[in-house]
């Protein structure tokens, strides 16, 4: 789910852009296999317990792996990608890469030394470098649906002047 400028954001910062990395639709239909298997340990006990506990430790982990998604935004002047946060003035031109472009920055053009928040099923990728010299960082690599408009809401937010509030 993304949300861009207007949508509800968290109170005192205007979110530019916002997208959860949750898993794709393939991934949460497997996570609800647990629920049959669940059943099936429970069921010599008794049917109803079983149905019950299937149900229940599969909605759990499906609940888990999507609350457990990193979230993406550029909000209050900074790229937050996980629980990392980089200001935006320190970051160079934005790369938005999808397909075969965006396989190669995954696979073998990827460098250890940069900053990943990388999810797999996501096919787009942006890459970022750092142009702040003291960091280790050469460069953040962060998964989006939609790269273009992660790197708009970068340069966005790079030339737009922040204002003190009230």
């Amino acid at each position: 789910m993304q949300k861009t400028a207007g949508d509800s954001a968290p109170t005192g910062s205007l979110a530019t852009f916002r997208e959860r990395l949750s898993p794709s639709l393939w991934v949460l239909v497997s996570a609800a296999v647990v629920a049959p298997m669940a059943a099936l340990v429970f069921a010599p006990i008794d049917t109803t317990i079983a149905l019950i506990a299937g149900a229940l430790l599969g909605a759990l982990f499906v609940t888990l792996l999507i609350a457990g998604s990193p979230v993406v935004a550029v909000r209050d002047g900074a790229l937050h990608a996980g629980r990392a946060r980089i200001p935006l003035d320190l970051l160079g031109e934005p790369q938005a890469l999808t397909g075969e472009d965006a396989r190669t920055a995954r696979g073998p053009g990827l460098d250890p030394r940069a900053w990943h928040v990388i999810r797999g099923g996501i096919d787009g990728l942006l890459v970022v470098p750092v142009i702040d010299p003291d960091d280790p960082a050469p460069a953040w690599i962060v998964s989006s649906r939609t790269p273009d408009r992660l790197a708009a809401a970068i340069r966005r937010g790079r030339t737009t002047p922040r204002t003190p509030r009230r």
